[in-house]
């Protein structure tokens, strides 16, 4: 065999692997190019489940405190339904201006000493459920008829009193 035949057969060797390649990227391009369905959009469940019977915690909250590094008294008011669903407004005021607020509802739950409160409207908007913002947690740390202590994770506390069913923030 001839240098020149060696030459000859390398080269249609090649144009068999560059044949073979082109076959192949063809038919990978063609699998990508095949519409797929759209997978199904998951719908959270965002209904709020009723609390138990009888729940001491299902009523009209308001908690008024001071903060540090806030001019002005906060009040918070938190109204839990037997329902599960909740709302939930704190309001900012300060002398001699117009009050500052925010409110929200959604769907509050009882787990074991924890009340967790779920937004799913902020000020008449809805939220991105999926956020853990909108997910609040507080330990009981003490629970009475007409009172009640929350702990939030980042250790604040919120003391509320029970109020009566037709309460509600002066704005």
């Amino acid at each position: 065999m001839s240098a020149y035949q060696g030459l000859e057969l390398s080269a249609s060797r090649c144009a068999r692997v560059g044949l073979t390649a082109a076959v192949v990227s063809i038919l990978v391009l063609a699998g990508c190019a095949t519409q797929r369905p759209a997978p199904e959009p998951v719908e959270e469940d965002t209904s709020c489940k009723a609390a138990v019977p009888g729940d001491t915690l299902v009523g009209n909250w308001l908690s008024v405190r001071k903060q540090s590094g806030v001019a002005g008294e906060l009040r918070t008011h938190f109204v839990l339904n037997a329902d599960g669903t909740m709302s939930y407004g704190e309001q900012l005021q300060r002398s001699g201006k117009a009050p500052q607020g925010l409110s929200e509802s959604g769907c509050w739950s009882r787990e074991g000493g924890v009340v967790v409160m779920r937004t799913l409207e902020s000020n008449g908007s809805p939220v991105d459920t999926k956020d853990p913002i909108y997910v609040n947690r507080y330990q009981i740390a003490r629970e009475s008829g007409d009172r009640l202590a929350l702990q939030a994770p980042d250790g604040a506390r919120l003391d509320a009193k029970r109020m009566p069913p037709d309460y509600r923030l002066p704005w």
